[in-house]
């Protein structure tokens, strides 16, 4: 492991990004959700997942100079189109139009179609988060787990977020519907380690902990057993539906994961003439969960986020660690000729 300062990983980006001809505003922004997700200790989709990212840059997937534009409103609901643009910043794009409706009418959706994969959708959740206004967002993926009962590939893992702003630290949930993100699997096969609980099928339909044989067959166990087989299924209809974009289904249908379907809603509990109250509650759930004996000796119990939060403020004193194969295949891209 190599450590880095945010600022030398952003400066790193920056540069790789305009290379890639795009333009300083859109680099900028690539470059710094890379960074922060790194910070925030989601290196799985943060600097592990640059390298992929050009990939998808070169192949054209992902295309430079699209982004997302609305195509329907209905009141503070409406449709976006994302062209195929990068996944990041239509992600930007569109949490930040959830967050204008949601101020404007106490709600908003903004639901999306034909964009790229968002990377960390937590990133959009401390969006939402720092304008103070409650997330619910989601996104279909290609199909990479079994619908409970099956053995073929059917559903996807399909992340989803919710956030909730609070005064002392912002409530983060952010999760793939598979036991492990495919990201975070790939950290496990980097590190040489065997995942810690079972966290997919092998070639022979064994339930496994190994990452590379989990990470050969793509086959991720959903979290729930039959339950996150169901979540998966639903989040899939509805995304699919309000933005008339493609389902899972489709999604698996080309050689490479594009055009899926995304779901940006944001709600102001500001509205409400009850803020303080709002953060007591907030406040005495926490403090109810942290209240507790812990099953093992030296373990807590955290809410959706902290973890996150006192890893960033560790990475911003000491530094990022970062796999230095991953790193050293970042800067080999940027001096290609």
């Amino acid at each position: 492991m190599l450590t880095i300062t945010s600022q030398e990983m952003k400066d790193v980006l920056y540069a790789l990004f305009k290379k890639y001809e795009f333009t300083e505003s859109k680099a900028n922004l690539l470059a710094d959700v890379f960074t922060q997700n790194t910070l925030y200790g989601i290196n799985s989709h943060g600097i592990n997942r640059v390298p992929y990212f050009i990939e998808t840059v070169k192949k054209g997937i992902v295309k430079i100079d699209k982004e997302a534009k609305k195509v329907e409103a209905f009141g503070n609901i409406e449709r976006w189109d994302g062209n195929q643009g990068s996944g990041i910043i239509n992600a930007v794009t569109c949490t930040n139009r959830a967050i204008a409706l949601a101020k404007k009418g106490g709600m908003g959706l903004v639901a999306l179609r034909n964009t790229n994969h968002w990377m960390r959708g937590g990133y959009y959740g401390w969006q939402a988060a720092n304008e103070n206004c409650i997330a619910i967002l989601f996104t279909n993926t290609k199909p990479n787990m079994p619908a409970w009962g099956g053995k073929e590939n059917r559903i996807g893992n399909n992340p989803f977020v919710v956030s909730i702003p609070r005064k002392e630290g912002h409530i983060v949930l952010d999760m793939a519907l598979s036991q492990f993100s495919f990201g975070k699997i790939n950290d496990y096969k980097l590190k040489g380690e065997q995942l810690p609980y079972l966290g997919g099928w092998d070639e022979d339909h064994n339930l496994s902990r190994n990452p590379e044989k989990i990470l050969k067959t793509e086959k991720g166990l959903p979290v729930g057993y039959w339950k996150g087989s169901a979540f998966s299924i639903v989040l899939d209809m509805i995304a699919t539906l309000l933005s008339a974009g493609n389902s899972t289904y489709k999604i698996g249908l080309s050689e490479y994961e594009t055009a899926i379907s995304q779901i940006y809603l944001c709600i102001y509990p500001e509205i409400f003439p009850d803020k303080a109250l709002q953060q007591t509650l907030l406040n005495e759930i926490i403090n109810y969960t942290h209240d507790t004996a812990p099953n093992k000796d030296g373990k807590m119990t955290y809410y959706p986020g902290e973890r996150s939060l006192n890893a960033m403020k560790h990475n911003i004193k000491d530094g990022m660690n970062v796999n230095a194969e991953i790193w050293q295949k970042v800067l080999s891209i940027l001096k290609e000729q």
